[in-house]
């Protein structure tokens, strides 16, 4: 299992649109992916589970990924955090 921890910048937190694209892009991979805020957590691949967790600007996340590729997934959605979140 990789994991990374980000804090989230962008004014309106863990929003949809982003989100969506994640899901989309995530969906179809041979991994386990969870996101973890305080005692709050979702599976990465779930839009509406993401969203449930309500994640503000300023709290900070971790993203964990168990599977095949797993260092390069966590390498890809660090990556996408950065440029979304």
């Amino acid at each position: 299992m990789v994991s990374f921890e980000y804090t989230i910048k962008d004014e309106l937190g863990l929003h949809a649109r982003p989100a969506g694209v994640m899901v989309r892009q995530i969906k179809p991979l041979p991994a386990t992916i969870t996101i973890k805020c305080g005692n709050r957590e979702a599976d990465a691949k779930k839009l509406f589970a993401i969203m449930g967790m309500a994640v503000k600007c300023g709290e900070t996340v971790t993203v964990s990924v168990d599977g095949e590729n797993e260092e390069e997934i966590a390498a890809d959605l660090r990556k996408f955090f950065e440029e979304n979140y």
